[in-house]
């Protein structure tokens, strides 16, 4: 059978305007792909220099390091968790006579997490970021600036919206997904797999 119109699906995607890629889609592959030969470049340099055992003994060295760190920040963080949901009263609320105090909302653990995780990767960049972050006078700095981002991020975003919009966004989506004939008629549907067993 032989039509003038093309088909629906051809249809809709040449309405669709062309997609841009991201520039994080563009800059972070590219971003590791960097990281990762000036890791090796730095290994093979330092082991040129010291000798491939030195090398090794750093790497096994930064591996079991970051893997105590990891573990500390990790009951550090369960720690937090425990005395927060012990605490009685409302979320925010000042603590009660004799209770515990709650931790800082500084504590930063997810960065002493994230320079324990840097430590395990093998390498001597991504090792000296992890020493910064471990390390505690920077991982306050740099736990003021991410605040800092952040909240210029949330400020810069506007309204997030309401539950209202968030049902439009929904329901624009669905129309997008129906079949359209080229007559104009919508026609719903649901896929049956004679396989599934369900």
């Amino acid at each position: 059978m032989t039509s003038s119109s093309p088909p629906p699906a051809r249809q809709q995607q040449a309405n669709r305007p062309a997609r841009r890629r991201s520039r994080a889609r563009t800059a972070v592959p590219l971003a590791l792909a960097v990281w990762a030969a000036l890791e090796i470049w730095l290994l093979v340099v330092v082991a040129d220099a010291a000798g491939g055992f030195v090398v090794l003994l750093c790497l096994l060295a930064g591996l079991v390091l970051g893997a105590a760190a990891v573990k500390r920040a990790g009951r550090s963080a369960w720690r937090n968790l425990t005395a927060t949901l012990q605490q009685p009263g409302t979320p925010g609320a000042p603590p009660a006579e004799g209770a515990p105090a709650l931790p800082a909302a500084g504590s930063r653990a997810g960065l002493h997490m994230l320079g324990g995780v840097l430590l395990i990767i093998p390498g001597f960049v991504s090792d000296a970021v992890a020493l910064l972050l471990l390390f505690p006078p920077t991982r306050k700095l740099t736990g003021r600036g991410l605040d800092r981002l952040l909240l210029r991020r949330v400020a810069s975003a506007g309204d997030p919206g309401s539950i209202g919009d968030l049902f439009q966004q929904a329901r624009e989506a669905d129309e997008r997904s129906r079949i359209h004939r080229p007559d104009g008629k919508v026609i719903q549907g649901e896929v049956v797999d004679p396989d599934d067993k369900r």
